[in-house]
C-alpha cells in the first residue's frame, strides 16, 4: 500500500507532504459523507453509484486548516461532478477558491465555467497534465483507472459543503 508521507518541524508544524503516483491509501483519508444528509448532498451533486464508492475513491490528505488542500481521486469511467465553484468563508484576496487539477494517470475532461454559469471550454487532461482553476468547473473521468490530484486553496470552512456553489444554469450530462 502506498501512503502519503508527512514531514513536520520539531514543533509539529507541517513542512511537506509527498504523494506518490501509486497512492492507494484511500481508507486512511475518507471524505465526509457519513450521515443521511451528507449522502443526499452527494447524490445531488455527484454521479457515483454509492457513497461507499466515493469513500473508496477519494482521499482528503491535508488538514482542513492548511492554505492548500490535497485530495487524491481514483474514479471509474463516467463518474461526474456537477459544475460548481468554491467560495471562501474567511478574508482572502480572491472571491473564489482556486485549485489545481493534476492528471496523474488516465484521462479526464475538465469543464471550465464562469461563476455566473457560462461554459467557456472543456480541457482534456492526459497523464502529467494540469489545469489551474479560478472559478467554476466540472470533472469527468474518461477511462477506468483515471487518477486526479486536486490541490485546493484553504483553509476549509467548518461546514465542508458550505463553499460548494452549484451553477444553476448548467445541468449535468447523463451519458
Amino acid at each position: 500500500m502506498s501512503k502519503a508521507e508527512f514531514h513536520h518541524a520539531a514543533d509539529g508544524r507541517p513542512l511537506a507532504m509527498v504523494v506518490r503516483a501509486d497512492f492507494d491509501d484511500f481508507a486512511a483519508h475518507p471524505p465526509t459523507f457519513e450521515n443521511e444528509e451528507e449522502r443526499r448532498w452527494l447524490e445531488r451533486y455527484y454521479r457515483v453509484s454509492s457513497p461507499e464508492v466515493e469513500r473508496d475513491t477519494k482521499a482528503h490528505l491535508t488538514d482542513d486548516a492548511l492554505p492548500l488542500q490535497l485530495t487524491v481521486l481514483n474514479r471509474p469511467r463516467g463518474a461526474y461532478v456537477k459544475p460548481h465553484y468554491h467560495t471562501n468563508d474567511r478574508a482572502t484576496e480572491s472571491a473564489t477558491r482556486h485549485q489545481v487539477m493534476v492528471c496523474v494517470a488516465g484521462r479526464a475532461r475538465i469543464g471550465v465555467f464562469a461563476k455566473e454559469g457560462d461554459h467557456v471550454v472543456d480541457v482534456e487532461l492526459g497523464t502529467g497534465d494540469l489545469v489551474l482553476l479560478y472559478e467554476g468547473h466540472s470533472i469527468e473521468t474518461l477511462e477506468d483507472g483515471t487518477r486526479l490530484l486536486e490541490i485546493k486553496q484553504g483553509p476549509m470552512p467548518e461546514d465542508p459543503f458550505a463553499d460548494n456553489v452549484a451553477l444553476p444554469s448548467v445541468s449535468a450530462t447523463t451519458g
